[in-house]
């Protein structure tokens, strides 16, 4: 067993639409690649996730295994630009330097509806950076989706979270062998700069309860140095570009809604919301906690508060813990209306 992270990677049924002269939010325009999978093509009701923070699109909890919530339905995964599978710093050389959230719900709305046919969708579901891409898509198109549910995601992205993600950014930059950027013109790789940074990464992902139980050993690790070698710094190491996790990084930490609405309040863009909200943050993360999400559902119209009560901390949220996933699927199909339409009738 190991985290939702990268893993070896696996490109099994990914395919990939080029959107023509995509204009980006900072002004740059070029042909701009979104890769995607979709799962239960012939299904009626439509669902996308895009995918998070150190994620790919195969590494995505989906919920549509056996007698889970969208087993019955279309769900199509998406990588948000910049994530090394769609179009990012990795594999464009002109790739523009600065990604905006709204670049991401762009492309993705092209995708769905240029390419895919998809006049609307039930749900909008996201995880961590894709619970935060959540709340875009039900500012930026209110009346495209019925349900949005934000797992472990943000509408504004915190000052706190914003110092920790700056802490991560400084180990990588600030390596030798990051060369200030220069490392592959110059044909190198910065393992020392990627090492850092998932070791740093790492203590926030989980839960200081998560560490004094010693849960990484239900991961099979003997102890924490085997643990923060295996999964993050040999994983960032071996699975991801530099400039993709810093584009990513400050997209992260520029989140904040407000920027669709004219009055640039992250508050007004809340109230703003049509679609119904399912709001489920982890008891214990410390990127988003609880207590920023009951101030988000103060202010939506049609919002819902579920928290995963969990030691699993941030990592809760994107399918680590099997008794979290479950109960998550759980809430999904309650929240969609879906009770009792999973054992062998079809939610069409």
């Amino acid at each position: 067993m190991s985290l939702p992270f990268y893993d070896g990677y696996d490109g099994t049924g990914i395919e990939h639409y080029t959107i023509p002269g995509f204009k980006f939010t900072n002004g740059s325009v070029q042909d701009t690649r979104v890769a995607y999978r979709c799962f239960n093509p012939s299904a009626k009701k439509s669902v996308i996730i895009p995918t998070c923070y150190g994620g790919r699109i195969n590494s995505t909890c989906t919920f549509t295994g056996k007698d889970e919530a969208l087993v019955n339905h279309h769900v199509i995964v998406v990588a948000m630009l910049g994530n090394g599978e769609s179009s990012s710093p990795s594999n464009e050389s002109n790739f523009p330097k600065s990604l905006d959230y709204r670049d991401c719900i762009h492309s993705q709305y092209d995708l769905l509806t240029k390419h895919l046919g998809i006049k609307e969708l039930e749900a909008v579901i996201g995880f961590s950076m894709a619970g935060q891409q959540s709340y875009y898509w039900a500012c930026m198109y209110p009346t495209f989706m019925k349900y949005v549910v934000p797992i472990c995601g943000s509408a504004r992205t915190s000052i706190h979270n914003y110092a920790f993600i700056e802490g991560s950014k400084a180990a990588l930059t600030n390596s030798v062998d990051y060369q200030d950027g220069a490392y592959r013109a110059k044909g190198t790789k910065p393992s020392r700069g990627l090492r850092a940074f998932g070791r740093t990464y790492c203590p926030w992902a989980m839960s200081a309860s998560w560490f004094r139980e010693e849960r990484y050993r239900d991961l099979g690790y003997k102890n924490v140095e085997d643990f923060v070698k295996a999964e993050w710094e040999d994983k960032f190491d071996t699975g991801w570009d530099a400039e993709d996790l810093l584009i990513l990084a400050r997209m992260w930490q520029a989140g904040d809604i407000g920027v669709t609405q004219p009055d640039g309040d992250y508050l007004s863009a809340l109230q703003s919301i049509k679609a119904a909200v399912l709001v489920m943050p982890s008891r214990t993360d410390t990127y988003f906690p609880p207590e920023d999400s009951e101030v988000e559902v103060k202010h939506l119209k049609h919002g819902e508060l579920k928290v995963i009560e969990t030691v699993w901390g941030h990592m809760a949220g994107g399918g680590a813990n099997r008794k979290d996933t479950e109960w998550m699927d759980s809430e999904i199909r309650r929240f969609l209306g879906l009770e009792g339409l999973i054992h062998g009738v079809s939610a069409l």
